[in-house]
């Protein structure tokens, strides 16, 4: 009951999301912007040559008009939004879904082993990722192709595997514990060539169907975990089953669902008669690519850094008892994360309009007002948690859970500070402040090795609270200086004007 209560409650969602935008309209536009497109890449059709003789456009100035072009085939602002929320909210609803099949079918030690194997991959995958979906959605231009992606992508998620099956190997202590860091590592490189065929949906603004794919996907998932613990009674089992239906997704729908846009976009990447969805091994554009993300895939590494460098020596001195308990309390705030963190992707490009006209007083009042909601739900979280986090914390894991209130509330504190920080990061992205962020978080990361080093051996959970405290806490004043900096640059100016 507890498994099919758990996968009712996240599935359900995903029904309803594939209803949303079903209309006759959508699909009609839809087939007549296709019938536009193979028009347009067939240059020998009558309906081309009357479409070149009457344009206002000369022949080269094709390139031009791409962008557009690909515009057209996607969804509104507003349903992409809405797509990408539910998709967001399904899917982690079902992370926190494994937690708790963990914590009700399994013991504390279980949940601590995943969260550790979990701990162990997501910094090497972050790093070797290269944010490359990022870049890639944001290839206006497509100077990169498709293949280009994909070719990378490869080789870095083969070096992923390569270097945490390494680190498994060398760094567990039991061989049930090796075999899950490789089995979690196998399900995240799958998922990050998953990843680049979002980039080609994102870029042409289909969220929709990256947020059914998250929607399987991650039901899929707590299915596979809860299946594995409960028919096992261990935590192996689980990931093998997690990969092999990240897999599935994979090969039935991602790539599915990128072949089709692909036959409506395809004639944007120049392929010289080649597939575009084949990876092009060129190394002189690979090693290019690889240069231009590098430092996103830095930073990347270096904030899931900062969030698990407490869980590496709550395991060292605590033990994977005391590790599973803190990730389970850790991530019953992730609800409120996401919904700050859709509301920052939603604000970056109306801030980065108004530091880019130099409107200072536009910018500080709306960085401001998010600020304030970033508080105002970090106050409410920690009044849930300090005021009921027994009886919440009873009635989600159980009483081995309970016993630990206290930690419960100042991890809650933690996140109220990260919340505050998720906005102040957003004003110094919207302001473009991108080298001064690698040697922030990198600041950031000894500080949070030096708190965790002197507070868990001696506090334990509450400890490793506190250290996450700390460390949030310098990282919002520091994002909070480079801001301030940011905003005085604008207003210079206009100060020497007057």
């Amino acid at each position: 009951m507890q498994i099919s209560g758990v996968f009712v409650v996240c599935f359900s969602p995903t029904i309803a999301i594939k209803c949303l935008c079903r209309g006759r309209r959508v699909y009609s536009s839809q087939h007549a912007i296709e019938r536009e497109y193979t028009v347009l890449s067939n240059p020998s059709s009558p309906h081309t040559q009357k479409r070149k003789a009457g344009s206002r456009y000369p022949e080269n100035a094709r390139s031009r008009a791409q962008p557009d072009t690909t515009k057209s085939v996607g969804l509104s602002l507003r349903r992409n939004f809405i797509w990408t929320l539910a998709g967001n909210l399904v899917y982690s609803a079902c992370q926190w879904g494994m937690l708790i099949a963990l914590a009700k079918l399994g013991s504390p030690e279980l949940v601590g082993r995943f969260a550790l194997a979990l701990a162990i991959t997501a910094p090497v995958v972050l790093l070797l990722n290269l944010q490359l979906r990022a870049v890639q959605a944001t290839d206006a231009r497509i100077e990169y192709r498709f293949g280009d992606y994909l070719a990378l992508r490869t080789i870095t998620a083969s070096l992923a595997m390569a270097l945490i099956s390494g680190i498994a190997i060398a760094v567990c202590k039991s061989w049930s514990l090796t075999v899950t860091v490789i089995a979690v590592g196998a399900a995240k490189a799958i998922e990050s060539i998953s990843d680049i065929y979002y980039g080609l949906l994102q870029l042409h603004e289909r969220m929709d169907r990256i947020a059914i794919s998250s929607a399987i996907k991650g039901p899929l998932a707590l299915v596979a975990i809860a299946l594995g613990v409960y028919f096992t009674a261990g935590v192996i089992w689980g990931p093998i089953f997690m990969a092999v239906c990240v897999a599935g997704v994979l090969l039935a729908y991602d790539i599915p669902c990128a072949r089709k846009m692909m036959d409506v976009v395809g004639h944007l990447y120049q392929t010289a008669g080649r597939s575009p969805m084949r990876p092009v091994w060129n190394r002189k554009r690979l090693t290019g690519l690889a240069r231009l993300s590098a430092p996103l895939g830095i930073t990347m590494m270096l904030i899931s850094l900062n969030a698990n460098v407490p869980r590496y020596f709550i395991a060292r001195h605590s033990g994977e008892r005391e590790l599973g308990i803190f990730a389970a309390m850790s991530y019953l705030l992730v609800a409120g994360a996401i919904a700050i963190g859709a509301l920052a992707d939603s604000a970056t490009p109306r801030l980065s309009k108004h530091y880019a006209a130099r409107d200072a007083r536009s910018y500080s009042r709306l960085l401001a007002g998010l600020v304030g909601i970033g508080a105002v739900a970090g106050a409410v979280a920690i009044g849930i948690a300090a005021w009921a986090g027994h009886w919440v914390l009873l009635m989600l894991y159980g009483p081995e859970y309970a016993r630990y209130p206290l930690a419960f509330t100042w991890i809650a504190v933690a996140s109220a500070i990260g919340f505050v920080q998720w906005f102040l990061g957003t004003g110094m992205t919207a302001a473009r402040c991108f080298r001064v962020q690698v040697a922030l978080l990198g600041s950031n990361t000894l500080i949070t090795v030096a708190a965790s080093a002197l507070l868990i051996p001696r506090f334990g959970l509450v400890g490793a609270a506190l250290a996450l405290v700390i460390a949030n806490a310098a990282l919002a004043l520091g994002t909070l200086a480079v801001v301030a900096a940011a905003v005085v640059k604008i207003k210079r100016p206009l100060l020497k004007q007057s």
